[in-house]
């Protein structure tokens, strides 16, 4: 696209931008991203033209539509973000580094990394909310060319867009991006279900489209007459809300009657009620199906009246109900404060209806695992929210399934910290009394309280809350959160066979305190004591520094070989065959097998030496091998040998319910086989299921294989598999 293409597209969607400015910006990331393509085969820069068009269409400000344009040339191409400033000014550049990933950092896991970038963007995003703006933008541009990716990136990025990016739209209220975003997912997360469903609901719509058209013909008739100026028009539902209540609400398609629903937008707050009653008069109301969001607006500034009816055949349909200035805030959320015509192009940080996400910057500054960061975030900010009042009358949002705790918290953490009793209604409830809507929660307070309990932490559902609670029991009971910590510390480290004193050298502790951002072992201690951090944090980055340890080591001397020579050898010149292994480069060593795994012919094998008992042979993915004490240093190379006179032991469970004549049909299978049974052990569940463990005798892993195939052919077999003895 050329700039005079471009420039007449933003002239069509009636933007009022400096074109000089724009022109600028334009050639400035045509040339930076020259030479780049996208997985479609086209330029790359066609990419940031059309994140700049979706945010012209949102009415955003001239530097928001500038930083689309260039929103990936810090990323891509070799401009930094000085010389960005130089060109386009703080504002641009602060937008465009806020979009910005963390692309020079080293991460373990791909979580991580996401989380890490999510935690940027936030971070940005509560300096300046344009920018996640800019990022849903994107996002959208990239669903929507999502079809040259791979099938396994199709689905991924439908998933991530579905988790965090679709209810970050709905908790901004720009629900023309939030329902593109969603039916885009389903295209991609479910495709065969989501063309059955456009081919379903085109045909249910195509057959009340008439009496839908007759509806609106007589409201909008009925509205003139008592001097109301209305415009009336259909909206019909996105597919991915009809497949949530096919799903998850287990509705059948013919049971969902508000496909489309009727919009009315009229000219005032006065007018909307004035319709209200209109439609009312018409049609009857369905009771429970009248919602006022003017009177108490959604947290993302939704604000509509919603009534359902019946019509005169009986079928019910929906009516919303608005004004003008509701409707463009309704489709564009937060982006409706962004006002270029009025020169307006800063959002005023002390806006209330961004409180939600100062509170959640708050939070975010103390967790410090990527997984408890992502959970935080789907569950504080994408779950559905209940809301109740206070004494006074003010409405305070709360994630569903909230406690009297929750609330205490969200007014402040002295009235959490104090907090005694709690009365909902006027009768008293217990603290983990669970809030549904309209409530009007109280709370009740003592000086003398002793803080919060650690019971409270198994019920409440905010990350606030919880946060809350952990500060305290962080800050009060330090004494007793050391001692705590170090009692799980040391058992997790005995528990995965790492020893103590080699754990606690600073070259161990020191990487991993730095990376969880705490100052020594006793600060450690006491984060673990009161949940700050996981063992699961832990555990695994010094079970890889106990392998880079081995690997250090020098292979096992000759002397300790000579160690473990047993008294009992035979045939100094070869291995015995019967036992059917033999270690490379060595003759004449005691060879036994290990119980944990029962290696057997065709399995991968690898020896491990003990002092006195010669070499125990593991199958190469035992789980035992990885928590052996100096197990690098011990490992040695053993092989098969083939020979078809040797027999071994294995292990075969059979679970299935349990019947008359199972055992005789297993005894007849095995007799068919050829195959020797030294033992049965069977027993049956309450609930029926019957478990059997065979101990049989075979020559390899192909004849276990097979035999276990046959027990699975049986009928209701539930599984099979091998077992160790």
């Amino acid at each position: 696209m050329k700039f005079k293409d471009y420039q007449t597209k933003m002239i069509e969607l009636k933007t009022h931008y400096d074109m000089a400015r724009l022109e600028k910006a334009f050639l400035f990331g045509a040339a930076a991203h020259k030479g780049q393509l996208r997985k479609s085969g086209e330029a790359y820069f066609s990419h940031p033209l059309e994140v700049s068009l979706i945010l012209a269409e949102l009415e955003m400000d001239e530097d928001t539509v500038i930083a689309a344009l260039l929103h990936d040339v810090v990323e891509d191409t070799d401009i930094s973000l000085d010389e960005l400033k130089k060109a386009f000014g703080s504002t641009v550049t602060m937008l465009v580094d806020g979009v910005t990933k963390l692309g020079k950092i080293s991460y373990e896991t791909k979580e991580e990394r996401q989380a890490e970038n999510l935690r940027k963007m936030f971070i940005a995003m509560a300096e300046d909310i344009r920018v996640i703006l800019i990022k849903l933008a994107d996002r959208l541009h990239n669903m929507r060319t999502l079809k040259f990716m791979s099938d396994d990136k199709k689905k991924e990025k439908a998933e991530e867009t579905l988790e965090i990016y679709a209810p970050i739209a709905n908790r901004l209220g720009i629900y023309r991006i939030k329902w593109e975003l969603e039916d885009l997912c389903l295209l991609y997360i479910d495709p065969e279900n989501y063309y059955s469903l456009v081919q379903r609901v085109s045909k249910k719509r195509d057959e009340r489209e008439n009496s839908l058209n007759l509806l609106m013909t007589d409201l909008k008739k009925n509205l003139n007459d008592v001097d109301i100026e209305v415009k009336i028009s259909g909206r019909p539902k996105n597919f991915y809300s009809i497949y949530k209540k096919m799903v998850y609400q287990q509705k059948d398609f013919e049971e969902i009657f508000d496909l489309e629903a009727v919009r009315v937008i009229v000219d005032s707050v006065k007018d909307c009620y004035g319709a209200l009653g209109i439609v009312h008069t018409m049609w009857k109301p369905i009771p429970g199906r009248f919602k006022d969001y003017i009177a108490m607006p959604k947290p993302n500034m939704y604000q509509s009246l919603h009534t359902t009816v019946l019509s005169g055949s009986g079928e019910p349909f929906e009516i919303q109900i608005r004004t003008w200035e509701m409707h463009r805030v309704a489709e564009f959320g937060i982006a409706a404060h962004w006002k270029y015509k009025e020169g307006i192009s800063s959002a005023d940080d002390k806006d209330d209806k961004l409180s939600w996400l100062r509170q959640m910057m708050e939070w975010q500054k103390d967790v410090k695992s990527p997984q408890e960061f992502m959970d935080s975030l789907k569950q504080e900010l994408f779950t559905n929210q209940v809301y109740v009042l206070t004494p006074e009358g003010e409405v305070v949002e709360l994630p569903m399934g909230s406690t009297p705790v929750d609330f205490a918290y969200k007014i402040h953490s002295g009235v959490g910290n104090a907090c005694v009793g709690a009365k909902v209604d006027g009768r008293i409830v217990p603290l983990s009394f669970k809030l549904t809507n309209g409530r009007i929660v109280e709370i009740m307070t003592s000086k003398s309280s002793p803080g919060p309990s650690r019971d409270w932490l198994k019920f409440v559902k905010s990350t606030q809350a919880k946060n809350k609670i952990r500060h305290w029991f962080k800050k009060e009971r330090r004494e007793e959160n050391i001692e705590k910590g170090k009692e799980m510390f040391e058992r997790d480290v005995r528990r995965v066979g790492l020893q103590l004193k080699e754990v606690l050298k600073s070259d161990w502790l020191d990487p991993i305190m730095k990376r969880l951002t705490v100052k020594d072992v006793e600060d450690l201690y006491a984060t673990i004591g009161y949940g700050g951090i996981m063992m699961n944090q832990i555990i695994p980055r010094l079970r890889e520094k106990h392998r880079e340890e081995q690997k250090k080591k020098q292979l096992v001397t000759q002397t300790e070989l000579d160690l473990i020579k047993p008294r009992e050898m035979v045939n100094k010149k070869k291995p015995k065959v019967s036992q059917g292994v033999e270690v490379k480069g060595i003759d004449n060593i005691l060879i036994r097998f290990a119980k944990c795994c029962n290696p057997l012919p065709g399995d991968g094998i690898i020896g491990y030496i003990t002092r006195g008992r010669g070499v125990t042979v593991h199958r190469a993915d035992c789980a035992n091998l990885e928590s052996t004490e100096d197990s690098e240093s011990r490992y040695i190379e053993v092989g098969w040998i083939v020979d078809d006179a040797t027999s071994y032991n294995s292990e075969i469970q059979i679970i299935a319910p349990d019947r008359k004549g199972l055992l005789s049909e297993i005894t007849i299978l095995m007799s068919e086989s050829n195959a020797t049974v030294n033992g049965v052990n069977a027993k049956r569940s309450k609930t029926g299921i019957a478990v059997i463990n065979l101990s049989v005798e075979i020559t390899d892993i192909s004849q276990l294989n097979r035999l276990i195939n046959k027990f699975k052919n049986m009928p209701d077999v539930i599984e099979v598999k091998r077992v160790a003895t």
